[in-house]
């Protein structure tokens, strides 16, 4: 995709309709080389947000961390100043585009840990339908290890958010949200789109379209940096409990449906519509 930054027509018209669409060399080597060194400086230094997604026996470790690009100049860098802010512009048909949040997702080779088949956006402190994620591997990540999308699963319906170990719906009162249904069990009613992926692919999808992926092999190791955008819609959703990722004290700086206007969320470059 370097050096042009211009989606072709079918890529955004299937973004739009299935809610995810994979975006070959989203980043360029020298970009591939900065996030990774991100990455590792993030797993050295990680926040009090981080946690350990895995079971204590799990013969690898899967390790999340959350918000830190204001601190990790490599992830600044490439979520400042890559393509992935007109990318995000392009996808999400928006004038404007926010940085929301950053999440490493590292699994060591060996991790049996699955992620069981979610949304995001339930977990989050915002509404709107412009919003974007892109998870982009700076390991080869197999098709048996990538992430998997229901395509469709972004048009509408939320599904209730559980804690990923202990299935516990912590986030809205019961019956407020549709249970997720079993997709694995019934999938020639779950339309699924997965690829294989090299380091700087990207898979680019909506904050509503389920996904899950698998462990990982013995000799693969997968380390992911998740870059997420909000577009002109986006609005502060206020909620009772604590949102994941949190954000302390932004309650007391933006009242309930206001615009992303915070230090937090920059606007960032973006390429004209």
């Amino acid at each position: 995709m370097q050096p042009s930054l211009t989606l072709s027509a079918p890529t955004i018209e299937n973004f739009i309709r299935d809610g995810a669409v994979v975006l070959r060399g989203a980043l360029s080597r020298d970009e591939v080389q900065t996030l990774e060194q991100g990455i590792e400086h993030n797993l050295a230094h990680l926040s009090p947000l981080a946690q350990v997604a895995s079971n204590p026996d799990d013969p690898g470790r899967f390790v999340e961390d959350f918000c830190t690009w204001q601190s990790n100049p490599q992830y600044e860098q490439v979520m400042r100043h890559s393509a992935l802010p007109a990318l995000a512009a392009q996808l999400m048909q928006s004038q404007t585009v926010r940085i929301y949040h950053d999440h490493l997702l590292v699994k060591e080779p060996g991790t049996r840990q699955s992620t069981p088949w979610h949304q995001d956006q339930p977990y989050y402190n915002v509404t709107g339908r412009q919003n974007v994620s892109f998870w982009i591997p700076v390991d080869p990540v197999s098709l048996q290890s990538t992430l998997r999308f229901v395509a469709g699963s972004h048009t509408g319906t939320w599904y209730m958010p559980r804690s990923f170990r202990d299935q516990q719906a912590n986030w809205f009162a019961p019956g407020t949200l549709a249970e997720l249904p079993d997709i694995d069990a019934r999938p020639q009613h779950h339309r699924q789109l997965a690829w294989a992926l090299e380091p700087g692919d990207a898979v680019a999808f909506h904050m509503l379209t389920l996904h899950a992926s698998s462990g990982v092999g013995p000799a693969a190791r997968r380390r992911v940096f998740s870059a997420r955008y909000l577009g002109d819609d986006a609005r502060h959703a206020l909620r009772p409990w604590r949102t994941s990722p949190p954000f302390t004290g932004l309650a007391e700086r933006l009242g309930d449906g206001a615009v992303m206007e915070d230090a937090l969320f920059p606007l960032v470059a973006a390429s004209r519509l």
